[in-house]
């Protein structure tokens, strides 16, 4: 199956589809940092990367007539500057929202399925007005903005067109769901909303896949089998304190042993040797940067559960974030390898911008192993329906 993968970043939600059985007919990024950075890992062979047709440009001036192939499925995560937590949050207004773009993809290329990701701010209630019309546009992207019109007249279009109850021409049936990377084998929370649609023809029935993994299994390990410290050999005095009364509480509830603990830190880095500011440590992206300290309300990731959520921040990593409180209680800065670690890249993938800018690509990134479940889930169901 084809792919058109938008607003790539360092190629994290591409990877997680490509991992999935896609084939890229496209990967569209217009900065140039993030392309060299896949450009640097398609020159050194990293699979899948070096495969993909990269195109270094604005998608607003793409031509998706250019593509050969039909698409089966279009993938992207539109900037999320416009509605982050920790942004302007000017919405629509803000010159960085794509989402025209994606349902202009949408519409120009009439795939099968398409697959969008973006923050949790996206579903605020200061938003909820405009998260509908995107949501809308997805759903009929063929009933386009009419010259003079602004986009809450289109809105009232659309609402319009949607509860007539038949419709013609291209519809796709979407859903969207806030996911926690972690509930799906991340080693880090992060809460990301994704967009989901089928094309109505095809006539699927799609639900987003399960947890993989959860806290209540990660208490489990910890507090009730104990397994999570002797997998990491902590002995009982190193160990952190258990909450008043967990046990009692778990023995209580009910265990699903099918559901695997959450990652952590420590499961993700551990087995990586100390990082030092100067010389080789034998490990790609793996030297110390100096000078990470806590302030109020931004403290470091403990080790022993998920990290906190990578942030990239527009004028390099805010303070206080992307740091982790080590064994000895100081605090320290991810190296690149240990965060690339938190977003599920592959050791052989390396990031060869400076480490700020390397760090705000990947706090944009889309954890590779989450892309990769949802992707692996919408591709199923497209070969139930004959896709292939």
């Amino acid at each position: 199956m084809r792919t058109v993968e938008l607003f790539a970043g360092a190629g994290g939600l591409a990877m997680g589809v490509s991992r999935a059985n896609f084939q890229h007919s496209a990967v569209i990024e217009w900065d140039k940092n993030s392309c060299d950075t896949i450009r640097f890992n398609q020159k050194h062979k990293v699979k899948p990367l070096y495969e993909w047709p990269l195109h270094e440009c604005d998608v607003r001036c793409f031509d998706y007539k250019s593509l050969a192939d039909k698409v089966d499925l279009v993938a992207g995560g539109p900037p999320c500057q416009p509605f982050s937590l920790g942004g302007k949050h000017k919405g629509q207004h803000d010159h960085r929202d794509m989402f025209p773009e994606a349902v202009r993809a949408v519409r120009e290329l009439r795939p099968a399925a398409f697959m969008f990701e973006n923050v949790k701010g996206l579903l605020r209630e200061s938003f909820a007005k405009y998260f509908e019309y995107v949501y809308l546009q997805l759903s009929y992207p063929d009933l386009t903005l009419r010259t003079g019109e602004d986009w809450t007249k289109h809105l009232e279009r659309l609402e319009q067109y949607h509860t007539k109850g038949k419709h013609d021409g291209l519809n796709y049936r979407v859903v969207f769901r806030l996911l926690n990377a972690a509930d799906y084998g991340v080693p880090q929370k992060r809460e990301r909303v994704f967009i989901i649609g089928f094309r109505s023809d095809l006539g699927v029935e799609w639900s987003f896949p399960s947890a993989t993994h959860s806290r209540q299994a990660l208490l489990w390990s910890k507090w009730i089998i104990g397994n999570y410290w002797t997998t990491h050999k902590i002995s009982r005095g190193n160990r952190e304190t258990p909450p008043p009364g967990i046990k009692e509480r778990l023995s209580g509830g009910l265990f699903d042993p099918l559901v695997l603990p959450w990652r952590t830190v420590r499961d993700a880095i551990s087995d990586l040797p100390r990082p030092k500011t100067t010389g080789d440590s034998g490990v790609a992206n793996h030297i110390l940067v100096p000078g990470a300290k806590q302030y109020h309300g931004h403290t470091g990731s403990v080790l022993d559960e998920p990290a906190k959520t990578l942030k990239a921040g527009d004028h390099g990593v805010p303070g206080g974030e992307n740091t982790v409180i080590t064994s000895s209680g100081s605090v320290r800065y991810f190296t690149l390898r240990e965060a690339a670690r938190l977003q599920c890249f592959p050791d052989d993938y390396q990031f060869c911008c400076s480490w700020t800018e390397s760090m705000r690509q990947m706090g944009n990134a889309v954890p590779v192993a989450l892309a990769n479940v949802v992707a692996t889930h919408v591709r199923s169901h497209l070969e139930r329906v004959g896709r292939k």
